[in-house]
């Protein structure tokens, strides 16, 4: 069975299409430390407008991460957002679009260059409190934004170069966990099978994301493990990072992705969760839920959020006192939840 965009997405998918088509001067944008969802929409989006004759840039908060720049078709479109590039690229363009995140929060130090640009957003998170403005396509029931990305550039017709391809069977494969999650449904294997009809290579697209750890990942995870502690009674596992392991091995946040699976996948665990202290003095604080309990509503207890079973925030410090605090919230929002009524 082909794949087909839900009718509920049809007028959305129309009018954020005829808005980039009808752009001359796109830049793209996603949140704070870019995962695969967001990286590989960027770069599938960016290639895709260029082939239409949008001059495309990507500007992020943050780094664009190591690990999907061979998605890129040419890295000099990633921008630095503390170069004087990105304020001229920001100052050219017509539109902006803010890809699998739609807060203000979420997007730091991007919010004054594309302030005052008209702009669309395309995002598979709930809406949070401080959303941003524009012509919006947001889907929570999409498995990754670049499921909703795909409905766009089908309706358009492609074209489909390897950037777009790619980009987007990488979007998905990453935000399903490699198609472990509840999020991998009928549509988001619909989506990656005509990827791979198009000529994706499944191994090829595992080894360049999962295959190529460096060593230092390692580092980090073997201090990392040393903090791990367990609550029994609530179903709780958490893990810090110390900074010190950090700065020794020059990590960076990309070395960390996925870690918070080593709490979150010991037995008995309903929610497990991943410390770090960040360069400003707060606590990234990564959540992931193994069934019923609500991470996003967790999260935004300090104005994060996310999905229900995998959510961010940052905390204020110090470490230890962050710690404390969102260990007790968690237990509180495990005891709170009814595991018999959702059937868990």
């Amino acid at each position: 069975m082909a794949y087909v965009t839900p009718k509920a997405r049809a007028r959305a998918v129309r009018d954020v299409h005829d808005t980039l088509r009808a752009s001359r001067f796109a830049v793209l944008t996603t949140h704070l430390n870019a995962d695969g969802d967001g990286a590989g929409c960027q770069a599938a989006m960016a290639s895709w407008l260029r082939a239409n004759g949008t001059e495309a840039w990507i500007v992020n908060p943050t780094r664009f991460p190591d690990t999907f720049r061979f998605l890129l078709e040419d890295e000099d479109w990633a921008v630095d957002v503390t170069s004087s590039k990105a304020g001229k690229v920001c100052g050219r363009a017509d539109l902006a679009v803010v890809l699998d995140t739609g807060e203000v929060g979420r997007i730091g130090r991007v919010r004054p260059l594309i302030r005052d640009l008209p702009t669309v957003v395309i995002d598979h998170h709930p809406t949070g409190d401080n959303p941003i403005g524009g012509t919006s396509f947001r889907d929570p029931s999409a498995s990754a934004t670049g499921e909703m990305l795909y409905d766009i550039i089908k309706k358009a017709g492609g074209p489909w170069t390897p950037q777009v391809l790619q980009g987007i069977y990488v979007a998905i494969l990453t935000d399903t966990g490699g198609f472990r999650f509840s999020n991998a449904t009928p549509g988001a294997h619909r989506v990656v099978a005509e990827m791979v009809e198009h000529g994706v290579d499944p191994e090829a697209m595992h080894a360049e994301v999962y295959g190529r750890a460096p060593i230092r990942r390692y580092r980090v995870m073997e201090r990392a493990l040393a903090t791990l502690e367990v609550d029994d009674e609530h179903g709780v596992a958490w893990m810090v990072v110390p900074r010190d392991v950090l700065d020794e091995t020059g990590a960076t946040a990309e070395d960390l992705e996925g870690m918070v699976d080593i709490p979150r996948g010991l037995e008995g665990v309903h929610v497990g969760l991943l410390f770090r202290l960040a360069n400003t003095g707060e606590v990234k604080v990564s959540f992931r839920s193994n069934g019923p309990v609500d991470v996003n509503s967790l999260a935004r207890k300090w104005d994060g959020g996310g999905h229900m079973r995998a959510s961010g925030a940052m905390v204020p410090g110090p470490v230890e006192r962050a710690v404390a605090e969102v260990v007790e919230a968690t237990r509180v929002a495990v005891a709170g939840t009814d595991f018999a009524e959702v059937g868990a």
